[in-house]
């Protein structure tokens, strides 16, 4: 095996150095609930046949009996969200799978599903990186029954993945993995999506236009096929060894599709404690699996939010990471992939160029993954560069490609796109944040102009079409974080200062909100700690100071004398109620800092 990279195998230490205490803390934990296996063998009568009621007779015997396994099924199912649509007959597929291994499955719970596609730009989407920790919260409640030895969930998309994993690595010492259902076909190629998105953003083509140009991308039933959150979800959870290793990318309806299916059904009844090969969650998933998952999101040039998401997941497992651990394994984790927006191809030409075989197998070799992290599948993680196939109709495992198949897409350790990463700690007297430059050219990084501070996104749009912008400009949009309105995405912001860049001045974009896959071309510094709501030092700017964004070196300030002076200002209005806002009020007033993960569940020290 080659030897571990020497900055790989000193942040794992340092994070295992930092969790001491809550990860022993969890372990313990675990350990108490894996003395109840099987749980519900510690039932009484009346709350087993509670439990069991709604069953076939064959399926309640083999409950009653114990000596098999009853697995919980959590479903974040609805046909509202492309990626989660063939999910629907997911839970008829995996009983009928799970019985015919001699065991059973039970649907626990259902989570909440929403669709950041469909709430871009609108108020909803103050809702959606609370819906997390609410899918965390949900996901408990699914499994507290004490009925299952073993967990599948049905998830894909942005904040239902970090949620699940959230919420059943607090059932550690039960095994668990997730069943992916794939990305749709291609569609109209994302350079031309783009280029419709900015004539549109311009005043230079209509609705009409725009909608289909928006319905020829996203077209039918799989997960958008743009490397942003979901995507990156998927190729995080293979990274983490919690799904079948090549199968992220498989189209839903195919025969493969179906086969990993059925493997990951028969997977599941295995490694419980009932199975020849146990595999609880607490064991499975350590400091190495969260380290292979930041290399991963790096060397694809994966979702922002994975530097909220990640954290918040590894809080769950007594884990302490923050935006330095990103930043160190970023100087050193080469980039490898050009997905849209870091490219033009979409998430299906990297499936074929090789996929997660071929770039977790480049990374292992140069040292940079731990090949010795546990895994649902096979012996350790050092088995995750293969790809699924059918031989004959059954379900067999190859090597991953040994080059790629299309270079502009997925290239290797000996010709990287960029030698690091390309996401990057920027500090300064404006707080820390974090900025992707995958995608953006090296004399766009560093941008020292006057700051444009609004507080809204269309209050940008406004200043656009007035004319307002046509100057260098840093644009400050402000009271975006977690505390002041949920954090939404800032989509709406890319068309506008891309169009400001292509005309040749120098622009940049601060924010304390998020900006995910969308942050393109133009230097954006986002998730900026603290934020505006918790008192953080963009309150203090005013329209015209200079700002310093400096990508290379690593800074983000305020270049004006008396700044730390300043009056703060105050958010100019309040996220309290509409379409259910004011339901989650009470999150808005504990979330942490998005460094600490955005979270409600967890504090911003253990």
């Amino acid at each position: 095996m080659v030897q571990l990279h020497s900055t790989v195998e000193k942040v794992t230490e340092q994070i295992n150095a930092r969790s001491r205490g809550p990860r022993q803390d969890y372990l313990d934990l675990m350990a108490r609930s894996r003395d109840l296996r099987p749980q519900r063998g510690q039932l009484s009568c009346g709350n087993l046949a509670h439990g069991f009621a709604a069953c076939g007779d064959d399926d309640k015997d083999s409950i009653r009996l114990m000596e098999s396994s009853n697995i919980g099924i959590v479903t974040a199912y609805n046909d509202m969200l492309s990626a989660h649509q063939p999910y629907a007959d997911y839970p008829d597929k995996i009983k009928a799978y799970v019985r015919a291994v001699g065991s059973t499955a039970q649907v626990a719970g259902g989570v909440p599903a929403m669709c950041d596609g469909v709430t871009q730009g609108q108020t909803g989407m103050e809702l959606s990186l609370f819906s997390r920790d609410n899918i965390a919260q949900s996901t408990g409640i699914a499994l507290s029954h004490h009925m299952f030895d073993g967990i599948v969930c049905l998830g894909i998309c942005d904040k239902i993945v970090p949620g699940l994993i959230m919420g059943v690595l607090r059932f550690g010492h039960l095994p668990a993995l997730f069943i992916p259902a794939g990305p749709m076909p291609s569609g109209l190629p994302n350079a031309e999506k783009a280029r419709v998105r900015q004539l549109f953003a311009e005043g230079k083509v209509g609705r009409e236009e725009l909608l289909a140009a928006e319905s020829a991308s996203y077209h039918s039933a799989g997960t958008c096929t743009f490397y942003g959150t979901a995507n990156t979800n998927q190729v995080v959870m293979e990274a983490m060894g919690l799904q079948l290793p090549g199968g992220s990318f498989v189209n839903p309806g195919t025969p493969l599709r179906e086969a990993l299916t059925q493997e990951a059904s028969e997977l599941i009844t295995r490694i419980t404690a009932q199975g020849r090969d146990p595999r609880p969650l607490a064991e499975v998933i350590d400091a190495r699996s969260f380290v292979n998952a930041i290399v991963a999101l790096l060397a694809s040039g994966g979702s922002t939010n994975h530097t909220i998401h990640l954290i918040a997941m590894a809080r769950a497992a007594g884990l302490v990471i923050n935006w330095d651990d990103f930043s160190e394994l970023s100087a050193v984790v080469p980039l490898l992939a050009r997905v849209y927006p870091n490219g033009q191809a979409d998430i299906n030409h990297f499936h074929a160029a090789g996929g997660t075989g071929l770039l977790f197998r480049e990374l292992l070799e140069e040292g940079m993954m731990h090949g010795t992290a546990g895994t649902v599948w096979g012996d350790s993680f050092q088995d995750y560069s293969q790809e699924p196939y059918l031989d004959s109709d059954k379900l067999a495992w190859r090597p991953a490609a040994d080059k790629s198949l299309d270079t502009d897409v997925l290239s290797t350790r000996a010709a990287p796109f960029s030698p690091e990463g390309g996401l990057r700690l920027l500090e300064g007297n404006l707080g820390r944040a974090v900025i992707k430059v995958s995608a953006v050219k090296p004399e766009h990084r560093k941008v020292v102009a006057p700051a444009v501070v609004i507080d809204s996104q269309e209050a940008l749009a406004e200043k656009f079409a007035a004319g307002e912008l046509e100057r260098d400009c840093i644009v400050v949009v402000r009271f975006q974080g977690p505390r002041a309105n949920g954090m939404p995405e800032l989509h709406k912001l890319t068309p506008l200062l891309g169009s400001l860049q292509d005309k040749g001045f120098s622009v940049a974009l601060v924010t304390d909100g998020r900006m995910s896959g969308a942050s393109g071309k133009v230097a954006a510094a986002i998730h900026v700690t603290p934020e505006a709501a918790m008192g953080g030092a963009l309150a203090r700017l005013k329209d015209g100071d200079m700002l310093t964004l400096d990508a290379m070196a690593g800074v983000l300030s305020c270049d004006v004398a008396g700044f730390d002076e300043r009056p703060l200002a105050h958010a100019p209005r309040d996220s309290e109620a509409g379409v259910g806002r004011e339901l989650f009020s009470v999150f808005r007033q504990v979330v942490t800092t998005p460094e600490a993960g955005a979270s409600v569940i967890f504090g911003e020290e253990f």
